[in-house]
């Protein structure tokens, strides 16, 4: 197991801490919290806790949203036909089955368009443009992709096909020729929010849409889960409006899912009440559904249709009605969710193989790996799981229509967009975010990528941006978790990036019970000296560097990371430590 830093996030300003805590009634611990997350006022603080649909941002706030709204309401007025086209990931599935639902309230000339990833690609294929001209289309609406389909919008404009481009992928210097792009990291573009994900920008065209012409906010509420599952599964920052997009997402999904969600969860094991009465309250579910359930359950079965047959499957499923062709369109994706699982594994393994026999690997500062037979729909899985475990910078490359393809992924600090970006001149197409990008290159280009793309990364990340790191929010002694403290913690939720599950350090914990479940993982009962109560503390993947010294070792004490969660099992709730890394001390045996 590769050894981690422990960092503490700056304590903050002592007196600013304090007024705060006063203020809201709540320990130094959780003040400190807040303001690590630029929360200092008592207005601010209300704004977070309580999010509201009213502090959504006007959409036309956005650059072009008034052309788009405009040529989207022509075309529905006129009865056009119109294509809503969208990348075959969660961000893509997801904004297709949004946009397409609410625009065939009005107009029943529209169809949808989820690319092949073998035959076709990420992104506008020009297989898609053929279709659109060739069955007499004439607006398109991409989302989750097209700010770089220079060639494929040009094509379409010639054919007097209008396409609308919703994206939020960064873009280049130059801007494709579409009639309107929506996409608020345009440089030319002054909405606030920068970070929404690709369906966050479908529902800003169609927020945009109902504000101009009267319609009731009310009606838009049923897709912020579809919202909510692309925020979870792109791993977009959650604070900001994403933050409450996502807020009343998980309440739709807790409340009222969708026929095709609610098929999802059952499959996975999730249970729906027996009675009203059972807990919690306001949920169908024997238990709220929160973000880590969408990113565990929901988004990986919704992306393995998309990486195993074709997207359509997904879009499918969430604009299924009946519940019938749901369960059976669900269990068609539960398979090749299973079937994915399968090659991932392979392939991982395989992976790590080459890399343990690569005797260059070592000195190496970023992987990258290949094989032409791998499946292309598992290479960006397997990319993040060798980042787990090498910890550098990683491309998985496979071959696919006479290219090399891959998926990139990073470690903290590190844009490997940019890094990526330097090699422009020797892909065929490449695109995507700080910490995950995807490209191909021609086979004759490949050896001079990998050389360029290794000496890029050698050159520019630092020793520091190599080694994993556990960010610590706060110190916390054990007497301090109380069923106030973790009432209040829950409200900070949804967790996701830029407000990731508070992380505590507790020094010198004492060993009360422990042993190792599903052969790795490590199931411990721990106390402290100034507490009272024993709590149950797991540690996921933990067993193999831990069990031994404090189970069998006699290290009674130590110093633990964790966050703190909730247990349900049976019917009852309790308090769990969920363990990120162990401490142990030599002179404590």
């Amino acid at each position: 197991m590769m050894a981690k830093k422990w960092t503490l996030l700056d304590t903050q300003d002592d007196v600013l801490v304090t007024n705060l805590a006063k203020s809201l009634n709540i320990s130094i611990v959780l003040a400190r919290l807040l303001v690590q997350r630029d929360i200092t006022t008592f207005e601010q603080a209300r704004t977070f806790f309580r999010p509201s649909l009213d502090r959504l941002y006007d959409p036309f706030l956005m650059k072009d949203m008034d052309i788009a709204v405009e040529r989207l309401k022509t075309a529905i007025d006129n009865q056009e036909k119109i294509m809503v086209f969208g990348d075959y990931d969660v961000d893509g599935t997801s904004a297709v089955a949004l946009v397409y639902s609410f625009i065939k309230q009005f107009n029943s000339n529209i169809e949808y368009y989820i690319p092949d990833r073998y035959s076709e690609g990420y992104g506008i294929s020009g297989a898609s443009i053929d279709y659109v001209v060739e069955n007499g289309f004439t607006l398109m609406i991409a989302l989750d992709c097209g700010i770089k389909a220079f060639e494929q919008i040009g094509r379409a404009a010639e054919k007097n096909v209008d396409v609308i481009v919703c994206d939020h992928h960064r873009p280049g210097d130059a801007l494709p020729n579409a009639f309107a792009i929506l996409n608020p990291k345009r440089s030319d573009c002054n909405y606030p929010f920068k970070e929404l994900s690709g369906c966050g920008v479908g529902f800003k065209l169609i927020q945009g849409y109902s504000q101009k012409y009267n319609l009731d906010f009310s009606e838009l509420a049923q897709y912020l889960d579809l919202v909510a599952i692309s925020i979870a599964s792109d791993l977009v920052p959650i604070v900001d409006e994403n933050r409450i997009l996502a807020y009343f997402g998980l309440k739709v999904i807790n409340k009222n899912p969708r026929i095709g969600l609610k098929t999802i969860l059952l499959q996975s094991k999730v249970e729906i009440k027996k009675s009203p009465n059972d807990i919690p309250i306001g949920s169908i579910f024997t238990r709220d559904i929160t973000i880590s359930d969408i990113v565990f359950l929901i988004g990986p079965r919704i992306n393995a249709a998309g990486r195993i047959d074709t997207g359509r499957n997904s879009v499918n499923l969430l604009i299924c009605n009946t519940e019938e062709k749901a369960e059976t369109i669900a269990k068609m994706i539960d398979d090749y969710n299973k079937e994915r699982q399968v090659k991932d594994k392979f392939t991982t393994e395989e992976a790590t193989f080459m890399l343990d026999n690569d005797p260059l690997y070592a000195q190496q500062k970023a992987t990258i790996v290949y094989h032409p037979d791998w499946h292309k729909g598992v290479v960006g899985i397997v990319a993040s799981r060798l980042v787990e475990k090498h910890y550098k910078p990683t491309i998985v490359f496979t071959q696919s229509n006479g290219l090399i393809t891959g998926s990139a992924r990073s470690v903290k600090d590190f844009d490997i967009y940019e890094a990526i970006d330097k090699c422009s001149d020797l892909l065929e197409h490449f695109g995507g975010h700080k910490y995950a990008a995807g490209l191909s290159i021609l086979p004759e280009n490949f050896p001079l990528f990998k050389e360029r793309f290794l000496k890029i990364v050698a050159e520019s990340i630092t020793e520091d941006a190599l080694t994993p790191e556990i960010t610590i929010d706060s110190e916390l002694d054990m007497y301090e978790i109380n069923p106030k403290f973790i009432d209040v913690l829950k409200q900070f939720a949804p967790f996701g990036p830029n407000n990731m599950t508070p992380v505590f350090r507790t020094n010198k914990v004492m060993y009360v019970d422990g042993r190792v479940v599903g052969e790795k993982h490590l199931k411990l009962k721990i106390t402290h000296s100034k507490c009272r109560d024993i709590y149950d503390a797991i540690g996921f993947n933990l067993a193999e560097a831990y069990a031994k010294p404090i189970i069998e070792g006699g290290h009674s004490r130590f110093d633990i990371a964790y966050s703190i969660e909730e247990n349900e099992y049976m019917g009852r709730i309790s308090t769990q430590f969920n363990l990120k890394d162990i401490l142990l001390h030599e002179n404590e045996v």
